[in-house]
């Protein structure tokens, strides 16, 4: 695991879900480290476009042949896109987890929701004795 691995542009949680915040749109998905848990991923459930969703809760799962992990909202906000390619082919989100593997975009409703999400260093610190 290197720090590439982890861009420092992103916010994460300890959830293992990352935030790339434009102007009030955020693009969520899964970390590294979650597809390396997970492993083969062959299933993805995402929201619909106009879905609310709220910080800390369940917006979706992810199911690998290891497990189902469910996903946790980092902020609050309406879904304006989600990710048709990787409910067609999961394959991707372990290809390209911060890339082509995204989940949704999100109408933020708080940008101060992101203060509860951590930095690139302070997620290498969470996940560096697992």
């Amino acid at each position: 695991m290197t720090m590439a691995d982890y861009p420092d542009d992103l916010r994460y949680t300890d959830s293992h879900e990352y935030v790339r915040l434009e102007g009030e749109i955020a693009t969520i998905g899964i970390t590294s480290f979650a597809v390396r848990q997970l492993g083969d991923i062959v299933f993805v459930e995402l929201p619909d476009t106009g879905t609310k969703i709220e910080q800390e809760e369940i917006f979706g799962t992810v199911e690998s042949v290891k497990a189902v992990e469910t996903l946790i909202a980092p902020l609050s906000g309406t879904v304006i896109e989600y990710n048709t390619a990787v409910v067609d082919d999961p394959e991707i989100v372990s290809d390209d987890p911060y890339g082509e593997g995204w989940f949704i975009k999100v109408q933020v409703d708080n940008l101060t929701d992101l203060d509860d999400t951590l930095s690139r260093n302070q997620y290498l610190s969470l996940i560096e004795g697992v």
